[in-house]
């Protein structure tokens, strides 16, 4: 069982280049450390039970200052339970040079700190109600993001978006729960707002809140995305799009060496994503994710009762756009019989690298592929070598995700 009062120190901030770096110490006996290690200006450091300040010091001439000199640091001071972490908490701002941060280490475990365990920093503001679990898990998210899409998706986890909207339908769901059995217990008396169930009209009602509530339940999930975890989470994500039945479930099948994705010759066949790791080597290893076609007109098809643009169609398109926008690198595949060209099979971001490809090529003898394009076929084996050379050569030239910081990585940092 890890302590939550312990002392611990951990680096914040990547070595580099850089104006300055950031060293985190929190736990108990936080102020007598802090005194030793530093001379605080002004008024010194925050008081027990006070709000946080920042405060100007120098490094102690009997401690790092008899080897570094007076370095000036900021040092920002929470002490004590209204901080991050639910306890003690400084963060010494100083100049971003690496031995300089490794002696700031060093120096506070020779006071008493150890350095902190992965995961510790953001388990302590978890278990201290600062952040919530989806925030907690961002941490990593953001950490490893690669593509700017899903850089921005990480960030909007970490800053408690999705959190508030689960508050949010939480409560919607408890005041419905509580209208119900209010209406049930105490059927004789009515008020302004209770929801009576005993008429067809009451229970229509009923239904279509819960329906509501599930159309948000959908919706967060799809920002969740919580098979990450599963799926290769920190990889660059690399998506199948085009319009629908134009073979990308039997590409995908043919590039990850089994069959993961249901293939059939009807459209819509793929509804939901399914992601696969595909090894490229020590640099282009990425996610291949398969997604339900998408028709850049923004036609609907048609529901066997004749009915336009289903619910199931809506959270297909919905989920494969989402994909679309996390993507690292876009395969545009077409079916080298239909003619059309790549870029009109999908609406895709064009800052996001794209690889042209022409499926079924088997079928589509005589007819030369697109210039720029990688002719395919699933069921021969044509072209698969090729476009797997192609997309690891597109993932190995994304920006690189963020290296860890010295010691072990500390969750709850956001690093440059």
């Amino acid at each position: 069982m890890w302590s939550t009062d312990e002392l611990i120190v951990a680096p914040a901030t990547t070595p580099g280049t850089g104006a300055r770096a950031v060293v985190r110490i929190s736990g108990a006996g936080l102020e007598p450390l802090l005194l030793r290690m530093f001379v605080p200006a002004g008024g010194g450091f925050a008081a027990a039970a006070g709000p946080a300040r920042a405060v100007a010091a120098e490094f102690s001439p009997a401690g790092l200052g008899a080897a570094w000199g007076a370095v000036p640091v900021e040092i920002l001071h929470w002490p004590g339970p209204r901080g991050p972490t639910g306890g003690p908490l400084a963060e010494v701002q100083l100049p971003a040079s690496p031995p300089l941060v490794q002696a700031v280490v060093a120096e506070a475990c020779r006071h008493g700190a150890r350095l902190a365990r992965g995961g510790e920093l953001s388990l302590r503001s978890f278990l201290a109600g600062r952040i919530d679990l989806v925030q907690a898990e961002a941490v990593l998210a953001v950490v490893d993001a690669r593509p700017p899409g899903e850089l921005a998706a990480a960030l909007d986890r970490l800053a408690g978006g999705i959190g508030r909207d689960l508050h949010r339908l939480r409560e919607s769901l408890l005041d419905l729960a509580a209208d119900v059995e209010a209406s049930i217990d105490f059927a004789d008396e009515r008020t302004p707002d209770a929801v009576p169930v005993a008429g067809a009209a009451e229970r229509a009602t009923v239904r279509r809140r819960l329906a509501a509530a599930a159309d948000e339940v959908d919706a967060v999930t799809l920002r969740l995305d919580v098979r990450d975890a599963s799926a290769g989470a920190g990889l660059p994500r690399v998506v199948l799009v085009g319009r629908p039945n134009v073979g990308k479930s039997s590409l995908f099948n043919a590039l990850v060496g089994r069959d993961a994705a249901i293939v059939a010759d009807a459209a819509g066949t793929t509804r939901d994503w399914i992601a696969a790791r595909l090894d490229g080597g020590p640099t282009a290893d990425c996610l291949l994710v398969d997604v339900a076609g998408v028709d850049p007109s923004g036609a609907a098809r048609a529901a066997p009762d004749g009915a336009a643009d289903p619910p199931l169609d809506r959270a297909a398109m919905a989920r494969a756009r989402e994909e679309i926008r996390r993507a690292g690198v876009l395969v545009v595949c077409r079916d080298a019989a239909d003619g059309t060209a790549p870029e009109a099979d999908a609406a895709v971001p064009p800052t996001v690298p794209r690889i042209a490809v022409a499926t079924r090529c088997d079928r589509a003898a005589g007819r030369p592929p697109a210039p720029g394009e990688l002719c395919t076929s699933a069921r021969t084996g044509a072209g698969i070598a090729a476009l797997r050379g192609a997309i690891a050569g597109a993932v190995a030239a994304l920006p690189a995700a963020g290296a860890p910081a010295p010691g072990t990585r500390q969750p709850g940092e956001v690093r440059p």
